[in-house]
């Protein structure tokens, strides 16, 4: 291999290819907003209680927690590209099912498949973008990360308006041909594979690290699973129930997809600071820092009621809590073997999404018993002091940074 076709990190094409990849993670993460903006029509349409009304939610979110992992593992043995197709196939089956069927369990099973599909967006895409950069690793997944929040803020407000329109049948047809009329050929574009020279000194670099910190990778990869959780269980009780909790206020559907996408918009932004943030200071640190904040903005839901108070709380709530799960990819990639990124980063995504879905609906069981989300917000809030708990004990026990490690 000369010198004109070898790839490498922090190289021109490294930064052709992270705007691929923040396109493909952007459209391809629309099936985890869909379901989110279809609830109440789903409610309406088939008059369920709020818990079962969660559950096509919570299998999205299961498939998307088992796809993370199962895709992340052809990414390390084939590469991102063959996954992008296996995983577009998958979610325009989902959608196409879930359209056809006017059963609410078998529409909610084929929710499993739109999961399945859309993990490719994610995790997957971080471990892989995460290999192209070295200096500003950080940002590049961060940037990544911003693809799933980026598209939050988009579809539920073009499905709101589509919806309105046409149905939410029809516009799950439509999310299917753009799985195979857009994401499979941009995906084509990631063929390339990293010299392997590259990739031997991201080897060394990852096993000084773990030499360093007092943590062994499994041990590493336990904490990251259950701290994960823990935070995810929090973030989901807004994220998923804001739609339909602006609904039981009496604002409407569309207001609370307006909500959602600000939210995500400021998700965006904290996204993009963290990713920053990280390369200066590290993923431990940066974890702790957007657990913290998440915290306080999971406070300000509790009191808030109003239309023009929730808003505002939705905008600082995204703002809070954006970087947070890029964070775990970013601790994995630092302290753990490059060749294994994509199945490691996949596990500890799953983990996040165990958390979310659990979140989704055990909030929707309280909500049930008490006909209130006040509870459930005091809910997240507990599982999210356990999480900062779990981050600080990581810091105080002692892992290094990056920039103080070097290798030969």
């Amino acid at each position: 291999m000369n010198a004109s076709t070898r790839y490498y990190p922090d190289s021109y094409y490294s930064l052709t290819r992270l705007i691929i990849t923040l396109f493909i993670a952007i459209v391809g993460n629309a099936g985890m907003w869909a379901i989110v903006v279809i609830m109440p029509n789903l409610g309406a349409e088939f008059d369920v209680t709020r818990s079962v009304l969660s559950i096509p939610y919570t299998l999205t979110m299961l498939g998307f927690a088992l796809g993370n992992v199962f895709l992340g593992r052809i990414v390390d043995r084939f590469g991102i590209t063959r996954a992008i197709i296996l995983a577009s196939l998958l979610n325009a089956f989902g959608y196409v099912c879930a359209s056809i069927f006017d059963s609410f369990f078998a529409l909610a099973f084929f929710h499993l498949f739109i999961g399945l599909g859309t993990a490719v967006s994610f995790g997957p895409l971080l471990a892989d973008i995460s290999l192209w950069f070295k200096k500003y690793r950080g940002i590049a997944v961060a940037i990544t990360a911003s693809g799933n929040y980026i598209s939050g803020a988009i579809f539920p407000i073009f499905l709101g308006g589509l919806i309105s329109d046409y149905g939410w049948r029809i516009s799950y047809f439509l999310l299917a041909l753009s799985c195979i009329i857009i994401i499979v050929p941009a995906s084509f574009f990631l063929r390339r594979r990293l010299d392997k020279k590259f990739s031997d000194d991201q080897e060394k670099l990852a096993s000084a690290m773990s030499t360093a910190s007092r943590f062994k990778p499994l041990t590493l990869q336990i904490i990251l699973i259950v701290a994960g959780i823990c935070c995810c269980v929090a973030m989901s009780m807004p994220q998923i129930h804001l739609v339909t909790m602006c609904v039981d206020l009496g604002y409407g559907s569309q207001v609370g997809a307006e909500m959602l996408s600000l939210m995500l918009l400021g998700g965006v932004i904290s996204r993009l600071i963290s990713g920053v943030l990280v390369d200066f200071i590290g993923g431990v640190k940066t974890l702790l820092l957007g657990s913290t904040l998440q915290c306080i903005g999971l406070v300000l839901y509790y009191p808030t009621t109003d239309m023009n108070s929730l808003y505002i709380v939705s905008l600082i709530f995204g703002l809070s809590q954006g970087g947070i799960v890029p964070s775990y990819a970013i601790i994995v990639r630092e302290y753990m073997p490059p060749q294994e990124a994509g199945a490691r980063v996949g596990i500890v995504i799953m983990a996040t999404v165990i958390g979310m879905a659990f979140g989704g609906w055990i909030s929707g069981v309280i909500f049930d018993a008490t006909s209130s989300y006040q509870l459930a917000i005091l809910n997240g809030i507990m599982w999210n002091l356990v999480n900062i708990l779990i981050v600080g004990s990581l810091l105080f026990f002692g892992t290094a940074k990056p920039r103080e490690i070097k290798i030969a």
